[in-house]
C-alpha cells in the first residue's frame, strides 16, 4: 500500500490500528485513538490483564483521571479490545509498539521484549503496514534492531513494502490522558514523507505539535529529556547532602535559589524510580560505547540518585542503637505519588537494606494492594517510620493517633511532605531529608 492510501484511510479514520504492549503508555493511547473513532486492537502477553481490559476495566491503579471511564467506554462502544494472539494484527494498517526496553545489571539495553514483539509482529505484518515504536530506546536502536528484524523475518523492504518510525512516548502515571493529550511528540521517520504522515496520525490524539525528524533525531530527543531530568535531580541530591554536613536546610537553600531567574532548582528525594528515568540516561550513554567518546556526567548523576535510599538506611541506622526486634514502617512502596507504579521503586532498594539487619519491615501504600489498608494499624509498636513517597495522604496524617500506638516516635522525612514544627510539637523526632538546622520548615 503506497503512503498516500494510508494516509486516507488515516484522514477518514478507516485505517486498522493495533496496539503491542497494553501497559502505562499502550492502553490509554489505543484508548483515545478508539475514542476518535478507530478500530483499534490491543496485544498484551498478560491474560489477566487482557480479561479486566475486555470487561471494561482499567488495570492500571492508582488516580487517574478519565482513564478507567475512557476504557469502559471504548470498549463497550466495541471500538477496542484486548487479545494475546498476534494473528489479529492481521489486519493492522498501523502497530504501536510500547513495550518495556530495561537495562541490566551492566547498563546495556536488554531488549527481550521488544525484539519478541517485533518477531511476533513481522510474522503477521500487513504488506503497507506503517510500524511506530513508541518504546523508549537506545539511539540507533530503530536502524539497527528493529529495522533487521523486520526486513528479515519478512522479507520486505523499508519505505517500499512497509513503513516505520518512532514516536518516543513523553507520559507520566498520574497523568497520561493529560500527557498524551497536552505534551508535544517527536515523530521520527524513514523517510520524510513516512515523519510527516505519523505527525498526521498523532493530530488525532495530540493538541500539541507533532514535531518531524529522523530516526535518530527522536530517540536522542527522549533519552537525552530524561537524563537531563536525572541530572538536575543528582544535583539537588547532592545539595541536599551538603547540607546536612555543613547543618544547612536544603529546603530554605532550595527556596532562596529558585529566587534568581532561571535557577530551577528540583526537589531533592528519597531516590528516583519509575521505568524511565534510572534506565533512560544508560540508553543515552550506551549509544556511544564503543565510540571514543568519553561519558562521565551521565554516570555521576545515576550514582548519585540510586544512592538515596542507602543514605535514608544511613539516617535511619545512625538513629537507632540497633535494628535488634525493632519495627519499622515504610510509607509509600510507589516510586510516584498517587501512583501503583512501583517499578524501581526507591522504597524496594530500602527495604533490600533493612532486610539484611535483624529489623522487622512493615509497609503501607494505599494505592498498592498488597500493602494497602489503616496505616495507624501497621504502626503499631513501631520504632521507626520512614516516608518515602509524597502520597497526598501522609500530608495528613493523625499524629496524636500514630504516636499512641508507635514504640519510639520517630519519623524520616524523605519528600518534605510534612511540617516539622507540627510534628516536633506532637513529641515525634524529625528528622528531614536535607536538613540538620534548628530552624522551622
Amino acid at each position: 500500500m503506497p503512503l498516500s492510501d494510508l494516509r486516507k484511510k488515516i484522514e477518514n479514520r478507516s485505517a486498522k490500528l493495533a496496539v503491542i504492549g497494553l501497559g502505562y503508555v499502550g492502553l490509554p493511547v489505543a484508548a483515545l485513538f478508539a475514542k476518535k473513532g478507530f478500530q483499534v486492537v490491543g496485544v498484551d502477553i498478560k491474560q489477566d490483564r487482557v480479561d479486566l481490559i475486555n470487561s471494561g476495566i482499567s488495570p492500571i491503579e492508582g488516580k487517574e483521571p478519565g482513564l478507567a471511564e475512557l476504557i469502559s467506554e471504548v470498549v463497550e462502544s466495541g471500538a477496542f479490545h484486548a487479545t494475546t494472539n498476534y494473528k489479529e494484527l492481521s489486519a493492522a494498517d498501523v502497530v504501536l509498539i510500547d513495550v518495556e526496553t530495561p537495562v541490566n545489571a551492566d547498563h546495556i539495553p536488554e531488549y527481550q521484549a521488544l525484539r519478541s514483539a517485533v518477531k511476533s509482529l513481522s510474522s503477521m505484518l500487513k504488506n503497507g503496514a506503517l510500524v511506530v515504536v513508541e518504546s523508549t530506546v537506545m539511539p540507533g536502536t530503530v536502524r539497527n534492531v528493529i529495522l533487521p528484524i523486520i526486513e528479515g523475518e519478512t522479507g520486505m523492504a523499508c519505505n517500499k513494502d512497509f513503513y516505520l518510525g518512532n514516536c518516543p512516548e513523553r507520559v507520566m502515571p498520574g497523568k497520561l490522558l493529560h500527557n498524551l493529550r497536552k505534551m508535544s511528540r517527536v515523530a521520527g521517520g524513514g523517510t520524510q514523507e513516512t515523519a510527516v504522515l505519523m505527525a498526521d496520525l498523532y493530530s488525532n490524539i495530540v493538541e500539541a505539535e507533532v514535531d518531524t525528524s529522523d530516526w535518530i533525531t527522536a530517540e536522542i530527543v527522549k533519552t537525552a529529556e530524561n537524563t537531563y531530568r536525572d541530572v538536575q535531580i543528582a544535583f539537588a541530591n547532592e545539595v541536599a547532602l551538603i547540607c546536612e554536613a555543613l547543618g544547612a536546610d536544603v529546603w530554605r537553600v532550595r527556596e532562596l535559589v529558585r529566587k534568581s531567574p532561571g535557577r530551577e532548582m528540583l526537589l531533592p528525594g528519597a531516590g528516583v524510580g519509575g521505568h524511565c528515568i534510572p534506565k533512560d540516561p544508560w540508553l543515552l550513554a550506551s549509544s556511544v560505547r564503543e565510540s571514543d567518546t568519553l561519558v562521565r556526567l551521565i554516570p555521576t548523576a545515576r550514582e548519585i540518585n540510586s544512592g538515596m535510599p542507602d543514605h535514608i538506611f544511613n539516617l535511619l541506622k545512625n538513629r537507632m542503637e540497633d535494628f535488634n526486634k525493632k519495627r519499622i514502617l515504610i510509607l509509600g512502596y510507589a516510586y510516584l505519588s498517587e501512583s501503583d507504579d512501583a517499578r524501581n521503586s526507591p522504597s524496594e532498594e530500602l527495604v533490600k537494606l533493612i532486610k539484611n539487619t535483624s529489623a522487622n519491615i512493615v509497609i503501607h501504600d494505599p494505592f498498592i494492594k498488597e500493602y494497602s489498608g489503616d496505616m495507624i494499624e501497621k504502626a503499631e509498636k513501631c520504632d521507626a517510620v520512614v516516608l518515602m513517597t509524597a502520597h497526598s495522604e501522609y500530608e495528613s496524617i493523625d499524629l496524636k493517633r500514630l504516636k499512641r500506638v508507635m514504640r519510639t516516635p520517630f519519623i524520616i522525612d524523605g519528600r518534605n511532605i510534612l511540617d516539622r514544627k507540627h510534628v516536633t510539637n506532637a513529641g515525634f523526632e524529625l528528622v528531614r531529608l536535607g536538613d540538620t538546622s534548628r530552624g522551622e520548615k
